[in-house]
């Protein structure tokens, strides 16, 4: 009978702590209320009654059975079905020794070993069941906690996105009205740009404007300078057929003609910069294409290059490469490539100026970028002598949000989708650093590299 009442009041105290207010209703809570009632009831008046006493017992047992017969059979309690499979054998056992005990008593006494075993084995399976159900209850309480830190980081990362946004329609607006001269490639950059307001995977192409602006600079320069001339000598050229020398006139002829193929040659470099912008600026589709992975890689040193001069004209730094010219074209998707190669570029010039404000003697600024074939891979290598990376930290570069500038300074994405991009690709990214102690003699050996391989045949 004291069994019946503790497992009353377990599996009651279970169901009013488990369950919600839309799963156990008022009612219920009353007649769960009025069931305990009942057992307390029941246990005393077995003990003070000893007449009647096994009458007591079994309304005792028929009260247990019903409340595992509504946990059972009723939806809403669906969630305490793991605690009623772990008290159910003890429950059974128990209950058929009483009938044993009450039917053949002799026989009870016979077989009285095998029942206390039964006994054990129940007690031993509502043990496990109970440590079985709160290591679920656990992973699921975990499980739960991963899932709202996950939209946690969601949030923030929309956040960030709308930040971004606001900053390159900034940068747009600023860009259009100095360089008026180009309205027409910064009205396709601008429009380039507006596709990639939704993807903060773009912030770097605001920074890429200045080093458009100064490569596009040179063949636009050597167009102006021919056309001029060119003019002038078709002046030349007029006078001297008024004059009646045609070999004369015809010599200039030839240098208008070599002219025009000049500032054909520079219109065609001219169009292919802004070819080259709008192909990087645009959303990727995900198409792979044949690329020469050297000339990718020196377009972008160099478009990072004088980019950063234009935004700091203090900014100096020696930049060199070491291309093997025996690689093949591979297959990618070079927009993807080249905001990898981009973001680990601006990463390398940055430490370097970072270093270059510290002073130190004898101390000279330089990014390296190489590339080369190794065992069926094509390598690309970026690599400072800046001030290196921490070995604490080395382990959370490429996670997400992690970064080492000053607030403001970067958003700490660039590296986490570079190795989302380059493990896309198959390939790998690895980075190798050596921390500077910023010691005055502290000038040879330090700074970092960053190297990605490439599966030659995609």
């Amino acid at each position: 009978m004291l069994f019946d009442l503790i497992m009353v009041l377990v599996i009651v105290r279970y169901l009013k702590k488990n369950l919600s207010s839309s799963e156990l209703t008022i009612e219920w809570n009353r007649i769960l209320t009025y069931i305990v009632i009942l057992s307390v009831a029941f246990f005393l008046s077995y003990s003070t009654i000893k007449s009647i006493s096994w009458i007591f017992e079994w309304l005792g047992h028929i009260l247990v059975w019903y409340l595992a017969w509504l946990i059972y059979f009723k939806k809403e309690w669906n969630k305490a079905k793991p605690m009623l499979f772990a008290f159910l054998p003890l429950l059974a056992i128990n209950t058929i020794m009483d009938i044993v005990q009450a039917v053949a008593r002799s026989f009870y006494e016979q077989w009285k070993n095998y029942f206390d075993i039964a006994s054990l084995f129940g007690f031993v399976w509502l043990i496990a069941m109970v440590i079985i159900n709160n290591r679920q209850r656990k992973a699921l309480e975990k499980e739960k906690n991963r899932v709202e830190e996950k939209e946690k980081e969601i949030k923030l990362t929309e956040q960030l996105k709308a930040t971004l946004e606001v900053q390159v329609q900034e940068r747009t607006a600023e860009l259009v009205k100095q360089k008026e001269e180009l309205q027409l490639t910064l009205d396709e950059l601008k429009a380039a740009q507006t596709q990639l307001i939704h993807s903060e995977k773009m912030a770097s192409l605001g920074e890429l404007t200045a080093g458009i602006a100064h490569e596009i600079q040179n063949p636009l320069n050597f167009v102006n300078n021919f056309s001029e001339v060119s003019n002038e000598l078709i002046d030349e050229m007029n006078e001297e057929l008024e004059k009646g020398d045609t070999e004369e006139a015809k010599a200039i002829a030839a240098d208008i003609k070599q002219n025009l193929e000049k500032i054909n040659h520079h219109g065609k470099r001219a169009g292919d910069i802004v070819k080259g912008m709008l192909q990087h600026s645009r959303s990727s589709t995900g198409q792979k294409e044949l690329t020469d992975i050297n000339t990718l890689c020196d377009e972008y040193l160099r478009l990072a290059y004088h980019g950063l001069r234009a935004k700091d004209k203090s900014f100096n730094a020696k930049f060199e490469t070491e291309f093997d010219n025996s690689i093949p074209k591979i297959n990618i998707v070079p927009q993807e490539i080249g905001r990898v190669i981009l973001n680990l570029i601006n990463n390398a010039f940055y430490a370097v100026s970072e270093k270059q404000r510290q002073n130190i003697k004898g101390y000279e600024p330089t990014v390296l970028i190489s590339t080369k074939k190794e065992n069926g891979k094509v390598q690309i290598s970026v690599k400072d002598n800046g001030n290196g990376i921490p070995e604490k930290i080395k382990d959370k570069i490429f996670q997400p949000f992690f970064t080492t500038k000053p607030t403001g300074s970067g958003t700490g994405l660039g590296l986490s989708l570079a190795y989302d991009i380059i493990k896309a690709h198959g390939g790998e990214i690895k980075i190798e650093t050596k921390e500077s102690k910023g010691r005055p003699d502290d000038t040879v050996g330090h700074g970092t590299e960053f190297i990605i391989k490439l599966p030659v045949n995609l």
